[in-house]
């Protein structure tokens, strides 16, 4: 009896020494994957509020009338609180059960040209920078950077789609979350085709069921982005597609983060899978797109 009552005591103890970690907080680690933490809120009725982007609202008002609408969270305006502005969305993660989460950004580049073009004009030798590029590889900088301690930020730009599959496949893999809410964000040097292979693999635990549902998702998404009018007439930068499944089956894809997507000049269209040379303003979406489908293929056919 005394050892029962005991073990007892050790529960409650336990539980009442547990951090409280809010359902919100919970199902939404996964914004820190690709270094969204602080920009969401809680919100009522199956949404959340994202920090506010000028930008970004522009893009979800032509979205809502675009065939896009049905592959992006649905956007209920802006909202105020606490004296900030946020963008209202629908929760993606509401009507799933301990949902895993892939954040893949999209694109053979993360920055926009005018980025590239400002950083030119006033280059800033960058130690943090330097810093970032010799913990992922030593031997990167050359040796005018290396006794500079520095590099500027349009090397490091250019150099950070290289490493990663960004530059070859037209996507990388930014992050992932378990159904226990543990994160990995250790993908910077993912960039063969089999190396994201494996890495999908593991995310979906092996389970076909899953990869089939992702897949008639994948070729839905890619035939209304070649027929969507806000997709021709805009440069996507710093897009995701957001991949989420649960033990019960659900699965689905969103194209999410829109901050960077910008509206090209005088009626000018993107064909999203011509590579891009500077002052062609191409993305290389598409063909991120294909090769990522193209990929989840194979894993079928083994």
């Amino acid at each position: 009896m005394h050892s029962a009552l005991k073990k007892a005591w050790q529960t409650i103890k336990t539980i009442v020494n547990l951090p409280v970690i809010s359902p919100f907080k919970k199902r939404y680690s996964w914004v820190q994957l690709a270094g969204h933490t602080g920009s969401f809120k809680a919100a009522d009725g199956g949404t959340i509020l994202k920090r506010y982007s000028e930008n970004e609202e522009k893009c979800f008002e032509l979205l809502m009338n675009d065939r896009l609408y049905s592959c992006v969270p649905v956007y209920h305006g802006v909202v105020e609180r606490d004296g900030e502005s946020y963008i209202q969305l629908d929760d993606l993660l509401a009507n799933f059960e301990g949902p895993c989460v892939m954040d893949c950004k999209m694109g053979i580049r993360t920055y926009l040209e005018e980025e590239l073009t400002k950083a030119r004009e006033k280059p800033k030798l960058r130690k943090d920078m330097y810093k970032k590029m010799i913990d992922v590889d030593p031997l990167a900088p050359t040796a005018e950077e290396n006794s500079q301690h520095a590099v500027t930020k349009p090397r490091y730009m250019q150099w950070r789609e290289t490493i990663s599959s960004s530059a070859n496949l037209g996507f990388r893999i930014e992050g992932i979350k378990k159904a226990d809410g543990t994160c990995n964000t250790n993908f910077k040097t993912i960039k063969t085709r089999e190396q994201v292979r494996q890495v999908f693999m593991e995310f979906i635990k092996g389970d076909t069921a899953t990869l089939k549902k992702y897949l008639k998702r994948l070729y839905e998404i890619q035939a209304i982005l070649e027929s969507s009018d806000f997709f021709k007439r805009h440069e996507v930068i710093g897009s995701s597609l957001l991949f989420v499944h649960d033990d019960r089956g659900c699965a689905n894809v969103w194209l999410i983060d829109f901050g960077k997507t910008t509206l090209l000049p005088d009626e000018q269209t993107l064909d999203h899978r011509i590579p891009w040379q500077e002052g062609n303003r191409e993305d290389g979406y598409l063909l991120g797109l294909d090769n990522l489908i193209d990929i989840l293929d194979s894993i079928l056919e083994r």
